[in-house]
């Protein structure tokens, strides 16, 4: 069971930024949007239905802070409640910071997971094929192409000269190609938060984490926020074959976002979130641990590219959208047998911290053992027009 505290989660400057959650409220049968300060947590949910309306106001940061709200607690107790095993379902606990946004997801932003996710594809879900097709794609393409720009002509020199050794693929088009890698994780208001169980498919033997920025984007396309995120994926599933994406990336309780919302204002920019530094850990109930640290200033594209390639004449999002960064880990470390790599098993405790963003703490269960997603759009504007808040 996992047990926290708001230290554990809160950014290291506490509730010195704008911080924005969602609550579920028993006494409500539904959601409330509340924002984190320093003497508690205030319901703003009569002035702002959903984090998706608090995000389309001209500058949602001050219009936040300009609205007091109605205190329901402290955050120490909603959060030590959120945990599912030990929950008391008669009290408020915490919910995944966004709402009407659509949960979108870049893929092979970062050198390192690009080679992973050709090694995938060439191991075909054979764990144990992956450590000698890294040596060999490795010498081939090199494990350091931070400096090199997607779509540039040396980066397109890059293509040919792999073309020629025949050693192009699917995952090198998005990586240094033109065009980024933009997929929808998951479907709106299906995402977990921090202390809640986070899932794997259940046939699933080859999978890790993928710990990632999230921005959040206003239906404008303005970038508006930022939270952390675990972007689960099953390597396996996917390593078959690209066309099972969707199942290697959606399954229930497999998009983590969390803790909160930190929304942009004098303390935090989206500068601060291109160098923000971004940490992982995994401990397992077998004393297995994997730790790892790496910076967004390694992604290949800027966030403001990525968004913009997100959004435009060509795709809409009215109600905003939530973007997975991409991630800059690819979890190689052995765990049981030597040259298979890492692999989750039941109980894994991940953390992914970053010190304006704070931590987001999940237990792996399969998906058939978290706690079923049954409130969805409908649910919510039927809940949020009783509560006369619509």
């Amino acid at each position: 069971m996992i047990s926290l505290t708001p230290k554990d989660v809160l950014p290291e400057d506490g509730t010195a930024g704008t911080l924005v959650g969602r609550v579920w409220l028993p006494q409500a049968g539904g959601p409330a949007v509340v924002a984190v300060r320093g003497d508690g947590v205030f319901d703003v949910t009569a002035r702002f239905p959903t984090v998706s309306a608090l995000c389309e106001e001209a500058d949602p940061a001050a219009a936040l802070r300009a609205t007091h709200g109605e205190r329901i607690g402290d955050f120490e107790a909603i959060l030590a409640n959120t945990p599912p095993d030990g929950r008391d379902a008669t009290r408020p606990h915490l919910l995944a910071p966004v709402d009407l946004q659509v949960l979108k997801a870049a893929g092979v932003t970062f050198a390192i997971s690009m080679l992973e996710r050709v090694i995938e594809e060439r191991a075909r879900g054979n764990p144990s094929s992956a450590e000698a097709i890294r040596k060999e794609v490795v010498r081939l393409v090199g494990d350091d192409l931070s400096k090199l720009k997607p779509g540039s002509e040396p980066a397109m020199r890059l293509k040919q000269v792999l073309i020629d050794q025949n050693a192009w693929s699917q995952y090198l088009e998005v990586g240094i190609g033109p065009d980024a890698e933009v997929f929808t994780k998951a479907p709106t208001l299906s995402s977990v938060g921090t202390g809640m169980d986070a899932g794997l498919h259940p046939k699933s033997t080859w999978n890790n984490p993928e710990p990632e920025v999230v921005l959040v984007v206003s239906g404008a396309g303005k970038i508006v926020g930022a939270a952390l995120g675990n972007d689960v994926n099953l390597r396996d599933f996917e390593g078959r074959s690209a066309l099972l994406l969707s199942k290697a990336k959606d399954n229930n309780a497999s998009c983590a976002i969390g803790p909160l919302l930190r929304l942009f204002d004098g303390t935090f920019s989206l500068d601060d979130v291109r160098r923000m530094d971004v940490g992982l850990t995994v401990k397992g109930a077998d004393g297995f641990v994997l730790e790892g640290h790496s910076s967004i200033s390694k992604i290949s594209r800027d966030p403001t590219d990525l968004v913009a390639q997100t959004i435009g004449p060509v795709h809409q999002y009215p109600d905003g959208f939530a973007l997975f960064l991409g991630t800059m880990f690819a979890p190689v470390k052995d765990r049981d047998a030597k040259g298979e790599g890492f692999t989750h098993k039941r109980d894994d405790i991940v953390t992914i911290e970053a010190p304006q963003l704070g931590r987001l703490v999940n237990r792996m269960r399969g998906s058939d053992e978290c706690e079923p997603w049954t409130f969805g759009v409908g649910a919510l504007m039927k809940n949020l027009a009783q509560r006369k808040v619509l």
